[in-house]
């Protein structure tokens, strides 16, 4: 009996909370990811690394299991996402409950708003987003059960970067990439690098 009721409370419980890691196994995982990201987790523009600082485990984890299993990263011409696939499939963070650890130890990194790098019309982005909110959320917070990661506080850069990928094939392109699969008919609905950068500019005014 008191193992069914375990069971039933793990299923309950958010993803996050049953599987939480150890930030201290992770700190001696994420040296390999510092040279890119940064040492807290804060993104580079120079290596078109993205923040990571402030991101909901669940997401991270997610991205790096798409990156160990080749559903991210081996589409032609991302180079980028080809160099973090090979990152991604080092033994150490292939080993049981490596990403979860290292989710966990990204998790106590400072969440500092990023320099904003993007201009458009916020106000023709906000009407341009109503096609996100289902998945992103009102407020780009991010929903879990929609697979839609969170958008306020990241790189406004690396937002813009991802979106055309997602318009060229580069992302979404795998049957175990709900979450991408789901986003790029999304993208579509932006017709243009003007449309990108309006709706982006909407997310930068949300934070």
């Amino acid at each position: 009996m008191r193992n069914s009721v375990v069971a039933l409370v793990l299923m309950l419980l958010p993803w996050s909370a049953a599987f939480a890691g150890d930030p201290e196994a992770g700190k001696a995982l994420y040296p390999v990811c510092s040279a890119c990201h940064g040492p807290t987790g804060q993104g580079n523009q120079a290596m078109n690394s993205p923040k990571l600082a402030g991101q909901e485990d669940w997401y991270l984890i997610k991205q790096m299991q798409l990156f160990q299993t080749d559903a991210r990263g081996t589409a032609p011409g991302d180079m980028h996402g080809m160099q973090m696939g090979a990152m991604a499939k080092g033994p150490q963070l292939k080993a049981p409950g490596a990403l979860e650890n290292l989710a966990a130890y990204i998790g106590t990194f400072p969440d500092e708003a990023p320099v904003k790098t993007v201009t458009g019309d916020a106000a023709n982005g906000q009407t341009l987003y109503a096609v996100c909110i289902a998945c992103h959320g009102d407020k780009a917070q991010g929903i879990e059960a929609m697979a839609g990661p969170r958008l306020t506080g990241q790189n406004d850069w690396y937002i813009v970067n991802q979106i055309k990928k997602f318009k060229e094939g580069q992302r979404g392109y795998h049957d175990s990439d709900i979450g991408g699969r789901q986003m790029r008919p999304m993208v579509a609905t932006l017709l243009d690098d003007k449309a990108i950068n309006d709706v982006v500019a909407y997310i930068n005014s949300l934070q």
